[in-house]
């Protein structure tokens, strides 16, 4: 337990951040420019570059939720820089997240920020502080997909359109996987404070291995095949078409061979 508390300094956004930022933003507009000479790569920083963010952004909203709630330690431990090197377990929150969606495209959910949870008072707080990560997704996914339900995407190039996409795959993937009432996950910390203080402690031990077997089941194909089609529907109903995330993880994954046939060429 610490006894520090929150100073101004301990909310400045770090310059680690900062660069992720505009790393992402140089990537964006040459994602939409055609810049590079194979666009695929530059959107491959783009949305790997917002995914960091939206990430970090997710730890954000915990901890900021956490200060207001009353764990005036908060700041000090970094977490309000919106410096991914200053999270709990930065394997968790950030190198895994990245690497899956590298390998292919699921937007992994991890939970890094460390609340001294006796300095919150109150079951609606505790579940709030749970809810505002995966919100945050939520937020992040309605911003993506913007031009489509809003019927802007006159004039956005073909490859920019498909990494907003492919980006709010990912963001309600994560949503969606975070929400699960599974312990280690936030759906999970939203209904704790609501239940007996015997099942909790009988739950607790198997937290460490809920965000695994969550991915475990999620490889079942009948499993996977159910989830998908729900994570479609939701993408469907923002605006998102299937092709529009197919060809956005197609260009994503620059190493493989492009689908010029459905997808057309990366700098169209």
């Amino acid at each position: 337990m610490t006894t520090a508390t929150t100073r101004a300094g301990d909310r400045r956004v770090s310059p680690v951040f900062l660069g992720i930022v505009a790393i992402t933003a140089v990537a964006a507009w040459a994602t939409w420019t055609g810049f590079a000479a194979d666009i695929r790569i530059a959107l491959f920083l783009f949305v790997t570059g917002g995914w960091i963010v939206s990430l970090c952004l997710h730890e954000y909203a915990h901890a900021r939720t956490a200060l207001y709630g009353g764990d005036i330690s908060i700041g000090a431990k970094g977490y309000l820089t919106l410096n991914p090197l200053k999270y709990t377990h930065g394997m968790l929150s950030i190198v895994l997240p990245v690497i899956f969606v590298i390998m292919g495209g699921i937007g992994l959910p991890g939970g890094a920020v460390f609340i001294e949870q006796h300095r919150i008072r109150g079951r609606w707080k505790h579940s709030l502080i749970s809810a505002a990560g995966p919100l945050t997704n939520v937020l992040f996914a309605i911003a993506c997909t913007a031009p489509f339900w809003l019927g802007a995407l006159s004039g956005v190039p073909t490859g920019f359109r498909y990494a907003l996409g492919f980006l709010a795959l990912l963001q309600v993937t994560a949503a969606i996987l975070n929400s699960l009432p599974v312990p280690g996950l936030d759906g999970y910390g939203v209904i704790e404070p609501w239940l007996s203080y015997r099942i909790r402690r009988q739950v607790e031990p198997y937290a460490p291995f809920g965000l695994l077997a969550v991915f475990v089941i999620i490889l079942i194909p009948s499993v996977n095949a159910v989830f998908f089609d729900a994570i479609d529907a939701v993408l469907r109903a923002l605006g998102v078409t299937d092709l529009d995330t197919y060809c956005g993880r197609n260009f994503f994954t620059f190493w493989e061979s492009r689908d010029e046939f459905i997808c057309g060429p990366a700098n169209s």
